[in-house]
């Protein structure tokens, strides 16, 4: 259970009081209409009805491409995630269904990009009880658990309480192959240098280390270090590695050779601010980089 508290410091400290949407429906129209700044996630239908006469709350596409289904409740009494599990399974069984929404609803471009290596379900609710949290460990399926409360009429706070990978399961579609003829990042692993390998595990695993709110996503091209959103995308060559941050180029005096404004230039993964790291030392330097990477998403 929850115990985070919010206080208003301006002159008298003041303990701001939590409420909950009145409806669940409120919630939805809430995060509908502003999923691209709180999850990173284009939305593509609210109200989805699937063929076996279920009724999807709202699903999307995320910034990696991957389908994204969301469910709410207002408390932690109802059972969410097995409805979006439900939904899940539905989906997965029914790509043909989600390529085609994407293809009229976004078009081509996006169409031609789908990946269903890292589908995913997010369950928005009031709270969660230590059974939902150990539940959703056990089962190999990509589910955020998403606490939110609201204080007083303008404030919303949303807690990333577990976020679940698979990693066993084979989620290739055909769109993927047309994405490019690029080595899968998995090959790309595999026939890098040792010292690049090696330094992809330290990279790797200096950011899991960041906090227990990151989640490693491993996809097609590339993998992407995520809170609710990318942080770091990592993309392995033989001769370099590349990261992409969610970090402006403009606040970052830029070095050639080492830093890259991308704005304006297309790549894999997300992130505005290339890092092309060939050495340890340039690890070293980068550090501060991932740092603030962190800090400000």
């Amino acid at each position: 259970m929850s115990n985070i508290r919010l206080f208003h410091m301006a002159g008298e400290v003041k303990e701001l009081s939590v409420t909950s949407v009145a409806l669940e429906r409120d919630l939805q129209v809430l995060i509908e209409n502003n999923m691209p700044i709180l999850f990173g996630v284009t939305l593509l239908k609210s109200e989805f009805v699937t063929t076996n006469h279920g009724r999807m709350d709202s699903l999307g596409i995320d910034e990696n491409y991957c389908p994204v289904i969301f469910e709410y409740k207002r408390t932690s009494n109802e059972n969410v995630i097995n409805q979006g599990l439900f939904y899940l399974d539905w989906l997965l069984d029914h790509k043909a269904d989600f390529e085609l929404l994407v293809l009229k609803t976004l078009g081509k471009t996006y169409a031609d990009q789908l990946d269903w290596s890292m589908p995913r379900l997010i369950c928005v609710a009031g709270d969660f009880t230590k059974y939902d949290i150990h539940a959703v460990k056990q089962i190999n399926r990509n589910i955020d658990l998403v606490r939110y409360k609201k204080f007083d009429s303008n404030l919303l706070m949303l807690e990333l309480v577990n976020s679940n990978t698979a990693r066993t399961l084979n989620m290739t579609s055909n769109n993927q192959l047309k994405l490019s003829s690029d080595k899968t990042f998995e090959e790309q692993i595999k026939l890098t240098s040792p010292l690049l390998r090696d330094l992809y595990a330290t990279i790797r695993e200096y950011i899991l280390t960041l906090g227990d709110d990151i989640t490693e996503n491993p996809l097609k091209l590339y993998t992407a270090f995520k809170k609710m959103k990318n942080i770091v995308c990592v993309e392995v060559y033989q001769k370099q590695i590349l990261l992409h941050m969610r970090l402006d180029p403009t606040t970052i005096e830029l070095e050639e050779g080492f830093t890259r404004d991308m704005r304006n230039v297309g790549h894999f993964g997300t992130g505005d601010l290339q890092v092309i790291i060939k050495t340890k030392e340039d690890f070293e330097k980068a550090r501060y980089l991932i740092d603030k990477a962190y800090a400000v998403n």
